[in-house]
């Protein structure tokens, strides 16, 4: 009982000290990431700026947690800052951006098959040849956000669902490497994913009645 103690004090302070060394950088990454998902519920382009931001300082964060593929992943974020940033200023060729859109149960389904085949063949090379932490649901997390990034910059609607269920898993992720702050943030997440979902809708719906409107008028 008394080694189980020790341990685990000892466990509790190493914790702890981790996370003392790690919360100014990770304190400023969380704001700049709060800014970015705020922004992007209410559609506003900024948030790529804010996601740049965020993203280079988590790149490094993980790397020091040994949360390789996670830090891999924010590295695509880096480069999906400045993709998704074309997109909703000029992706659809007429300096408009693009609109919300849903994608089929089919398509979403397509899509699910390929990320899980991929996150299993990313995790079994992590497992067998990285000391990587965690390597399924680390690789999982990663190859999910990489496709649910790619569905904000498109404004598929469905983006929020992925994403609670990503965020859901990360908390795990990050609980067990002692980021504290960057947990409490990912909890928020799961609420305000859900949140951007209805309020994306409410867009998409407002959109096609504005664009049905339109081709009436003309």
């Amino acid at each position: 009982m008394v080694d189980f103690w020790s341990a685990f004090v000892s466990s509790l302070s190493s914790v702890m000290a981790q996370a003392n060394a790690l919360t100014l950088w990770e304190a400023i990454a969380v704001v700049l990431a709060m800014a970015y998902l705020l922004l992007a519920m209410r559609g506003s382009i900024w948030c790529w700026s804010a996601a740049f931001f965020s993203t280079a300082i988590y790149t490094v964060l993980f790397w020091e947690v040994s949360l390789l593929m996670e830090s891999v992943l924010n590295i695509y974020y880096m480069a999906m800052a400045v993709y998704g940033y074309w997109m909703w200023s000029r992706g659809r060729g007429d300096d408009k951006g693009v609109v919300v859109v849903s994608w089929s149960l089919s398509r979403h389904s397509l899509l699910i098959g390929i990320t899980t085949l991929a996150s299993l063949m990313v995790g079994y090379l992590m497992a067998n040849y990285t000391q990587a932490a965690f390597p399924y649901l680390d690789a999982a997390t990663t190859c999910f956000a990489v496709m649910t990034t790619y569905l904000v910059a498109k404004k598929v609607l469905e983006n929020w669902l992925y994403w609670v269920v990503i965020d859901v898993v990360s908390i795990y992720l990050y609980l067990n490497k002692g980021l504290m702050l960057t947990s409490l943030l990912f909890i928020l997440y799961v609420g305000m994913a859900i949140g951007g979902y209805f309020l994306w809708r409410t867009t998409m719906r407002n959109e096609q009645q504005s664009a049905n409107g339109q081709y009436s008028y003309e």
